[in-house]
């Protein structure tokens, strides 16, 4: 028997790996959303496509996110991958790269990371003198 997706419990495992809280959500929103709202929000296990649309707008992630990620299959895939230290299969890996290469390109990926942050800091920035003013 499948499990059924807990749409609510989805927006609220998002929103705090987003670390949104929920006073700002509700700001996002709009004027008639408040915090306990969106607490009862996050307690529902089925959303209003319109409203889940609306959240996952005010999150800048996709709708189906929310209809579709299951937390049991995800610790099972995860549980599955990881090696289980069982030393009866030794793997042998030997890697043929050149480490200034990669330590280019990681720092490469350190500056794009840290651009991104950069960008969530100002927008975060706006949010609150959003909240300070209005």
């Amino acid at each position: 028997m499948p499990n059924k997706i807990h749409e609510g419990r989805n927006i609220k495992r998002f929103r705090e790996m987003l670390g949104i809280k929920q006073e700002a959500l509700a700001m996002e929103l709009g004027d008639d959303w408040t915090q306990k709202k969106i607490s009862l929000l996050e307690q529902k296990e089925s959303v209003e496509p319109l409203l889940l649309q609306q959240v996952a707008d005010a999150l800048k992630i996709p709708a189906e996110v929310f209809k579709s990620f299951d937390e049991e299959q995800a610790v099972n895939i995860i549980s599955n991958t990881i090696n289980n230290h069982d030393q009866s299969a030794v793997i042998q890996y030997n890697p043929v790269f050149n480490p200034v290469e990669k330590w280019l390109e990681a720092l490469e990926e350190i500056k794009k990371l840290y651009s991104a942050l950069l960008e969530e800091k100002d927008a975060r920035i706006r949010l609150l003198e959003k909240m300070m003013n209005g």
